[in-house]
């Protein structure tokens, strides 16, 4: 039991302490970001409904995407179960590009391109939170 003990902590010493920053503050930004994000979409908050009808989606497809991001940034935060954080690293990208790729195809670009920037934001956001993840947050 100390071996796993002394182990742990060796991981947790050897990790870089600006990288350990890193990692939280990108980490933080993007639960922040995708969960409000996932809220506003459940609730059809603010600019919400007009985001998704504006390009031809129904709806419902708002309950869909709300319901995944939330279920993404409990994936991440929660310790443990790394392959599914992987996935939901992996999800987290495929909706922010699929959603500025979307409002492109549909020249629905919104104010200084707000509606494809964003979600390109979040993405980044999202691909600097698995780059510095710890390595206790990673597939073996």
């Amino acid at each position: 039991m100390s071996a796993i003990r002394t182990e742990t902590t060796a991981k947790i010493v050897a990790w870089p302490r600006g990288k350990m920053i890193a990692y939280w503050t990108f980490t933080i930004l993007l639960v922040i970001s995708i969960t409000m994000s996932g809220i506003g979409q459940l609730m059809r908050y603010g600019g919400n409904v007009d985001l998704v009808t504006h390009i031809g989606f129904p709806l419902y497809v708002t309950n869909i995407l709300g319901s995944w991001k939330l279920l993404g940034v409990i994936a991440i935060i929660v310790p443990g179960f790394p392959r599914l954080k992987e996935w939901a690293y992996a999800g987290i990208f495929f909706l922010m590009t699929g959603a500025a790729l979307s409002h492109a195809f549909a020249n629905d670009y919104g104010d200084y391109g707000f509606n494809f920037i964003l979600p390109l934001f979040y993405a980044a956001l999202n691909i600097a939170s698995w780059a510095l993840r710890p390595k206790s947050r990673k597939l073996s």
